[in-house]
């Protein structure tokens, strides 16, 4: 009796190499496309959906920039100015007496595509307004390139 038979259970014997379970190449190949043909059809659905949870983050830190720049106002009886920006709400700008910020708890995001968001006060349709530019980052656009501004909600 050889090594390898002692140490298997009885009824079992060593499988030769014409014995052996595997895929083949051609199965493997069969799986990849059939993934990739679900992937094709399932991947743009998905990419919708980013595009548009996108737009709703923006939407969201608008509003919460939107609190914290009304918390600025209320402290300092005006909005920050352009030149001062969104970074009024983190470091106290030269000149403001009752600064009581910070009015972030971090440092003023990016929009959802990286790009920072645009703030001017005086506004042209508000107080002051506070935009995104999209995906594209350029003003105007449709789509996921469509602008997000302050005062549509």
């Amino acid at each position: 009796m050889d090594k390898d038979t002692r140490c298997r259970p009885a009824g079992t014997r060593r499988a030769s190499g014409r014995d052996r379970r595997g895929f083949t190449l051609i199965e493997l190949l069969i799986v990849m496309v059939i993934i990739g043909l679900l992937a094709s059809l399932v991947a743009p659905t998905l990419f919708k959906k980013v595009g548009g949870a996108k737009r709703k983050t923006a939407r969201a830190q608008i509003e919460l920039l939107g609190t914290a720049l009304d918390s600025y106002r209320l402290d300092n009886d005006s909005y920050p100015t352009t030149s001062q920006g969104l970074q009024a709400l983190r470091t106290k700008p030269d000149g403001v007496k009752n600064w009581e910020g910070p009015y972030l708890p971090k440092n003023v995001p990016n929009d959802p595509w990286g790009n920072p968001y645009v703030y001017r006060c005086p506004g042209e349709h508000g107080e002051y307004d506070l935009s995104s530019y999209g995906a594209d980052g350029q003003p105007g656009g449709e789509g996921d390139k469509a602008d997000i501004n302050s005062w549509e909600n």
